[in-house]
């Protein structure tokens, strides 16, 4: 069946979340398929900081502490989402970024299974996992006499095995949009006594996950994605109970102390997972993320995860279903898997070396380049020789909260013209960026 203009504008038109788009600023003339990477702006944020700034900085000045409760404000957020992690009250903080949460719960992770087992001396993960999870876990097993073991997807549930003390996966891929089954490869991984670590960073608001359901260890996850907390927005952890307490976590700052102002001079980890938190918190950034966060709690009234996720997976089926028959022919091939159980919300087709101009490259990064400068904006992920991930990659990620059935529509469109106009073959759009 062809699918038309006038479909996806009936689709968008009977959509129970549509209005949840109006608590975000679009640019005009923008189809934003780039929230995987920066989710948009909450039209709430600039209020809102300006609010801390001007009022709770430059007038109550210390007493924001107290008065504007920002001491609690990482618990506080933790508690907001957390329902939507499959995590209980005060198991969640948000605090520092995912690399460096990831390196206290890998260090966390690695001191437990020194306790329970000092034979296992593997760390396992996916080769093609996020680079900063593979240079965190490398500092780690320096640091703890591990070996790191890189795996290919079809390769872990056999590498779980008696010499395993830690699994870290990524539950979605970020460069092919792949979900793995948390529940099933937690389960395998715990009949071998392994501990099992979680990154959220390209599923947290966007698939639904539960945490205590998969009986996972620990888990870290980004802000500034599918939360839309803003650039640099601090990031989630958290730890199951039976954990959590196990062990203090390596960077002892004060704000994980149990009694920070107390001044004591020798560390005391605070119970739970506040002792997850170090320095002193960034108020301005977690202000601007609350108001992300706020915009999860309103779909709660629309139907919350189960709404997104339905929403999610339709855009994507559209897009695939739209990319194939509009734009045949120019060697575009899909990487994301199609079976909705195990894909996140991206979308990402993969070109082959030799596509490119004169038969150099693959043509990917010019073919991005050219979507942006339409306002369709995009990714770029360059192949590395791995298997399965050898293509680039153009990588297009759609938010529920405010991408529309017609903005799918647009941007195959513009696609389908890039390609078969070869605009992309222009030189402008072959001068790489510093960020692809």
């Amino acid at each position: 069946m062809t699918i038309t203009l006038q479909d996806c504008r009936e689709r968008d038109a009977q959509d129970p979340l549509r209005a949840l788009r109006d608590h975000f600023t679009l640019p005009a003339g923008q189809i934003y398929l780039d929230g995987n990477s920066l989710g948009v702006a909450p039209t709430a944020a600039a209020a809102r900081v300006a609010q801390v700034v001007q009022q709770e900085w430059a007038q109550d000045l210390i007493t924001s502490w107290n008065k504007a409760g920002w001491v609690d404000l990482p618990l506080r957020l933790g508690n907001q989402f957390a329902p939507w992690l499959g995590a209980h009250a005060d198991e969640v903080v948000f605090t520092d970024t995912t690399s460096i949460n990831l390196f206290k719960v890998l260090t966390a992770a690695a001191r437990i299974a020194a306790e329970d087992g000092p034979a296992r001396r593997k760390l396992l993960t996916e080769r093609s996992n996020f680079p900063t999870d593979l240079y965190i876990a490398e500092s780690i097993c320096a640091q703890h006499g591990l070996q790191l073991v890189l795996l290919e997807p079809e390769e872990i549930l056999h590498a779980l095995d008696d010499d395993a003390a830690i699994l870290l996966l990524t539950h979605v891929n970020y460069r092919t949009g792949a979900m793995h089954d948390m529940a099933k490869i937690t389960a395998a991984a715990h009949a071998r006594r392994i501990l099992c670590v979680w990154d959220l960073c390209h599923s947290a608001g966007a698939v639904p996950i539960d945490l205590h359901a998969a009986d996972a260890d620990f888990a870290v996850g980004c802000g500034y994605k599918y939360l839309n907390g803003g650039p640099g927005a601090p990031a989630f952890v958290w730890a199951h109970p039976r954990v959590v307490n196990r062990c203090a976590q390596p960077l002892a700052g004060w704000f994980g102390h149990a009694a920070p102002f107390q001044f004591t001079p020798h560390y005391t980890p605070a119970e739970g997972i506040r002792r997850y938190l170090c320095g002193t918190q960034p108020i301005l950034s977690l202000s601007a993320l609350q108001c992300g966060l706020d915009v999860f709690s309103a779909s709660e009234a629309l139907g919350g995860m189960e709404a997104l996720r339905a929403k999610s997976l339709a855009l994507t089926d559209l897009f695939i279903a739209l990319v194939e028959s509009r734009c045949a022919g120019h060697g575009l091939e899909l990487a994301t898997p199609r079976a909705h159980e195990k894909r996140g919300s991206q979308v990402c087709l993969a070109r082959a070396e030799g596509l490119g101009v004169n038969g150099v490259g693959s043509g990917a990064y010019a073919i991005v380049q050219a979507l942006i400068a339409r306002g369709v904006i995009g990714d770029f992920r360059q192949g590395d020789g791995g298997v399965g991930v050898h293509k680039d990659i153009l990588r297009f990620g759609f938010t529920p909260l405010y991408v529309g059935f017609e903005d799918v529509w647009n941007a195959v469109e513009h696609l389908r013209q890039v390609l078969e106009t070869g605009e992309w073959h222009e030189p402008r759009f072959h001068q790489r960026n510093a960020v692809t």
